[in-house]
């Protein structure tokens, strides 16, 4: 199993979704952005590399959600997500295709990758 961290980043009641590109897994399917746990490494330090590396902005940890362990037909994950909010930067694309800055009502909208969806749930009900 992959541990994988994510990041439900807010700026000014908005929340940060981004579009995986047509080279990934899950191609075009939305997500909150995030990455891979390395060896050795706090999940708090992984989130905030991910999202400097992948959109060049940086955040700060606010609160944790619930883990989600999910099986794609390839590789199975566990989706470790953290609210957060965004610090500075000025978002640079550097793996995903698009991003968007939702309103919360509107998140159920987009195309959502299948580990993320709970974690879009859990976020609503709160």
């Amino acid at each position: 199993m992959i541990n994988v961290i994510c990041a439900i980043v807010l700026k000014d009641d908005k929340i940060l979704a981004t579009q995986r590109s047509e080279k990934m897994k899950l191609p075009l399917k939305w997500e909150f952005p995030g990455g891979k746990l390395e060896l050795h490494e706090s999940e708090s330090d992984c989130i905030k590399r991910e999202i400097m590396e992948e959109l060049n902005i940086e955040i700060s940890i606010l609160s944790k959600l619930s883990e989600n362990i999910h099986d794609y037909e390839d590789v199975k994950i566990k989706l470790i997500p953290f609210i957060a909010k965004y610090n500075s930067g000025d978002i640079l694309l550097t793996e995903h295709k698009d991003y968007k800055w939702m309103e919360k009502q509107d998140l159920l909208t987009l195309d959502w990758a299948e580990a993320d969806l709970p974690i879009v749930r859990e976020f609503l009900a709160i």
